[in-house]
């Protein structure tokens, strides 16, 4: 058995620590790529990113398309690294998010946009790195160093650093508040016990991660932390796509968590996670509405985007210890790198 106390370990209790050096230290990057993309008034604003990064931007996707009107469509790295095509972005801005800000795709995908004509804003942890040279505006996520190879506090932090832009750029003092309140939420979120999922886990081979909007991008990050510190399968569905197909697979005590923030989508999350458990699926909610899954607990922080996010803390406490209590090192995957440099 490991110490208790790994890389993750620290990095997941550091997230409320990460998020408030943020705020002291970055607001001026934030406020003047806001100040830009007031100045562009993009009709369209692209994403580029791979992993944890990628769905931070999925995260960022729905904020900004929920709040600031403009649609956000993902780019594949690969339409300029591999494929060399060009893209015409005139009106757009596009969105970078990288931890290491080294991979070189993103960083030819970066610079692809930027030949476009698009108005370029990279999130990275590494402001000295290739991909913020790459950028109009870098900004400092100011996560600090992440030692461990699964992303937990760089993630949180992409997101934060996004939202504070999103709230600069539309004067929106609701969201900017929510975002000073988080790290107090956050602290609070690492306190929350989702060890009951512990028990229908083990001896499962997969299980489900259900959530709608924000949320959805927190299930798929779920997901992807289940599989690289667990190696064990897990996927990810928004609660209204899967009723369509991939509820067929869940048989009697298959696992499913599904994840409700205080939003518009709450009810319809709930009502697609209750019909599930109704068929003897054991299902876990973050929700009060729960009438046959299990309650897991969260922390209400009175703003949907910030009360989504926290959703994500209480999971990361739990999957290090899971990880550890199947007997394996959440710092090392076997088969993965802290950074991956793809083309």
């Amino acid at each position: 058995m490991l110490d208790t106390t790994t890389h993750m370990h620290n990095e997941v209790a550091e997230i409320p620590q990460a998020i408030q050096r943020f705020l002291a230290l970055s607001g001026d990057m934030a406020g003047q790529a806001a100040e830009a993309l007031k100045a562009r008034n993009p009709a369209l604003i692209t994403t580029i990113a791979r992993g944890s990064s990628d769905h931070a931007c999925a995260f960022l996707k729905y904020a900004i398309e929920l709040y600031a009107g403009v649609p956000v469509a993902s780019l594949g790295p690969s339409i300029a690294s591999i494929y060399g095509a060009k893209l015409r972005l005139q009106s757009a801005a596009t969105i970078l998010v990288s931890q290491s800000g080294r991979s070189p795709d993103i960083i030819a995908m970066a610079e692809a946009a930027r030949d476009g004509g698009a108005l370029a804003l990279a999130l990275t942890n590494n402001p000295t790195s290739p991909l913020a040279a790459s950028a109009d505006h870098a900004i400092d996520i100011a996560a600090g160093p992440e030692l461990s190879v699964a992303a937990t506090k760089t993630f949180v932090s992409s997101i934060v650093a996004g939202l504070a832009v999103l709230g600069k750029w539309q004067g929106d003092h609701a969201l900017l508040q929510a975002l000073a309140d988080l790290p107090g939420h956050a602290e609070k979120a690492l306190s929350c016990d989702w060890s009951p999922l512990s028990e229908a886990l083990d001896a499962k081979n997969s299980f489900y991660v259900l959530g709608r909007g924000p949320s959805w991008a927190i299930a798929q990050e779920v997901a992807l932390k289940f599989k690289e510190t667990c190696s064990l399968h897990a996927e990810a569905y928004s609660a209204a796509e899967v009723m369509h197909g991939p509820v067929e697979l869940v048989a009697s005590d298959f696992p499913v968590l599904a994840l409700c923030a205080r939003d518009a989508a709450e009810q319809s999350s709930v009502a697609a996670a209750e019909k599930i458990a109704d068929t003897g699926a054991q299902v876990f909610l973050t929700s009060r509405l729960a009438r046959n899954s299990t309650k897991l607990p969260f922390v209400a922080t009175g703003h949907p985007l910030t009360d989504a996010l926290c959703l994500v803390i209480p999971y990361y406490v739990f999957v290090e210890a899971y990880s550890r209590h199947l007997g394996l090192n959440p710092d090392k995957p076997a088969r993965l790198n802290k950074v991956t440099r793809t083309r």
